[in-house]
């Protein structure tokens, strides 16, 4: 860290907003997920609820990567915290009297918003990474798999967050305190961001959005399908299908399923934080060179395939809810998040080691254009494959989406194309 001093307490700001943020991010996701189910809506209508937010961060990181080379990191990052605070102020608005449809599509747009935040905050904050970090590579990679691993523990913690506020407070007053909390934040973080940061450049130009590099192209089409592989079983399905044999359907069986489901939520979360944040250990980054880290991107896809795959046969010969096909899904699931925990760290390094310095923001924000693409058909396929097969089906589907993620990190090389 010694490299580059006067960027580590910009770094520490940086990465304290994100925090910040992503709590309030799955505090929100599960508080709209849990409530609305309560409610009646099915499978394919949740995910409903999520489509536009995930469309709105395809969306957000293709045009946030140029904004932010424009305009400057922090100015993004502020806007990512303020526009969560609006959508919150915005669903607690939401009227229990409006009908079905009307809701749907107010949260909808509300959620659309949440997503626009998200992506600029988290574009800003990992852009941010490249241009504070030590020059070395192990230095580099350091500080990216703290910065994301540290994030995806905070956001696990938001999923217990919000299970317990819809528990204890119910909806309304859950989102209010979050858009309370999140506010204080931002003024805390602007009076004390301190310098470090770029302030941007007005000559970049919108074109320069697309990368002409093969490996960052390539990398982003592995992103799409690692995390549509994750969001197939993540957003709607597993969740759902753990309320549906934790709840008597009683008042006081909803708030114990949601506590359970919000916790093991949380704990898979955390943990893939955690393996995130040793990803550089577990790989041992540091006296490898860069051709042999690109090489584990593949393999290490490769491993994961077989997690999902095994879950659907399990699925398909269980039949139906039970004891014993929860306890092997969880576990399961607990495997998949470990080993899916490199696989993304690795994607997090390696698009910081393909970008050159003057154009970092626009091929990370094209590249996490791509994350959420993934996620957004993820999220589209996880309703509809649930509803349509169960668990086999969503399972299997990941495993195929992993086995497409693998083959696109193979084309990946060691000397990254000129950009």
């Amino acid at each position: 860290m010694n490299d580059r001093p006067e960027g580590l307490s910009a770094y520490i700001a940086v990465t304290a907003a994100y925090w910040a943020f992503m709590l309030s991010d799955g505090a929100l996701r599960m508080l709209v997920l849990l409530h609305f189910h309560t409610l009646g809506f099915s499978p394919i209508q949740l995910a409903y609820l999520f489509v536009l937010y995930e469309m709105a961060g395809m969306v957000t990181n293709l045009l946030a990567g140029w904004v932010a080379a424009r305009f400057g990191l922090t100015a993004t990052l502020y806007a990512g915290l303020g526009l969560q605070v609006v959508a919150l102020v915005a669903l607690a608005q939401l009227d229990p009297g409006w009908a079905v449809g009307v809701s749907v599509a107010y949260v909808m747009v509300v959620q659309g918003v949440s997503g626009v935040a998200k992506d600029l905050a988290k574009m800003s904050s990992k852009s941010a990474v490249k241009l504070l970090a030590p020059a070395e590579k192990a230095g580099l990679f350091r500080w990216v798999a703290v910065l994301t691993g540290s994030k995806n523990a905070v956001k696990g913690a938001g999923f217990l967050v919000g299970a317990g506020l819809l528990a204890a407070l119910g909806f309304v007053w859950a989102i209010w305190i979050m858009a309370g909390g999140l506010a204080a934040i931002l003024v805390a973080v602007v009076l004390a961001m301190p310098p470090g940061l770029p302030r941007g450049r007005r000559g970049a130009k919108f074109s320069e959005i697309f990368s002409r590099s093969a490996n960052v192209n390539w990398l982003s089409a592995a992103r799409v399908f690692l995390f549509g592989a994750r969001d197939v079983w993540f957003v709607v399905g597993i969740p759902i299908y753990f309320y549906s044999v934790l709840s008597d359907g009683s008042e006081a069986g909803n708030r114990a399923a949601f506590f359970l489901i919000g916790a093991f939520m949380a704990i898979w979360i955390i943990l893939y934080g955690a393996v995130q944040a040793m990803a550089p250990r577990i790989l041992r980054a540091a006296t490898r060179p860069e051709a042999e880290l690109i090489g584990e991107a593949r393999g290490w896809a490769a491993g994961l395939f077989g997690v999902p795959a095994c879950l659907a046969v399990v699925a398909l010969i269980a039949g139906g809810p039970g004891p014993w096909l929860t306890v092997v899904l969880v576990a399961g699931l607990l495997v998949f998040g470990v080993v899916f925990a490199v696989n993304s760290a690795l994607h997090s390094y390696l698009i910081l080691a393909f970008s050159r310095a003057e154009r970092v923001t626009m091929d990370v924000g094209f590249y996490y254009m791509a994350n959420a693409a993934g996620r957004l058909l993820g999220t589209l396929l996880s309703g509809l494959t649930y509803q349509a097969g169960g668990l086999a089906l969503m399972l299997g589907t990941a495993a195929a989406m992993v086995a497409l993620s693998a083959l696109a990190a193979g084309r990946l090389r060691a000397v990254p194309a000129t950009l």
